[in-house]
């Protein structure tokens, strides 16, 4: 349902940042914060968790995105795209932009995050959702419940 053809590839508008993703992700997500909607100028962001060893930047300059450094937004310093985030406390992998990929014809978010302050019409009817972000105890089913539906 959502198996990523591999490797696949993305960038920034301008083409300045290129990236590599080389492993399936562990899951895709939605999220209707307010942040991610003002990040996005959309009415949510749309996001692929790739593990970290399966990511790659192939060239390009990064600055930080967002008006929090620390939060480990990276945008292209010429373009401003948002291209990925990678928190401090986001052991293990990357969350990938997935409006950044070249090819997004195989994606389909499996989480729907921040329903709560989702805008009314934009809610997309993910297989799960959550009004803020799942709690710590439930990422490892959630990560075995979407490697399930992604094959299947």
């Amino acid at each position: 349902m959502a198996i990523a053809p591999l490797p696949t590839d993305g960038g920034c508008r301008c083409g300045a940042v290129r990236f590599r993703i080389s492993a399936q992700p562990l899951f895709t997500a939605a999220c209707h914060c307010r942040g991610c909607q003002r990040m996005t100028g959309g009415a949510y962001s749309l996001s692929a968790a790739i593990p970290e060893q399966g990511f790659e930047v192939l060239r390009g300059e990064l600055a930080p995105a967002g008006v929090d450094p620390g939060f480990g937004h990276k945008a292209c310093p010429r373009c401003h795209s948002w291209l990925w985030t990678k928190h401090p406390m986001m052991q293990g992998f990357v969350n990938v932009r997935a409006s950044m990929l070249d090819d997004v014809s195989w994606f389909a978010p499996f989480v729907e995050t921040w329903t709560q302050e989702a805008l009314p019409f934009a809610l997309i009817g993910a297989p799960r959702s959550y009004p803020g972000f799942p709690a710590m105890e439930e990422y490892a089913g959630l990560l075995d419940a979407y490697a399930a539906w992604a094959s299947g």
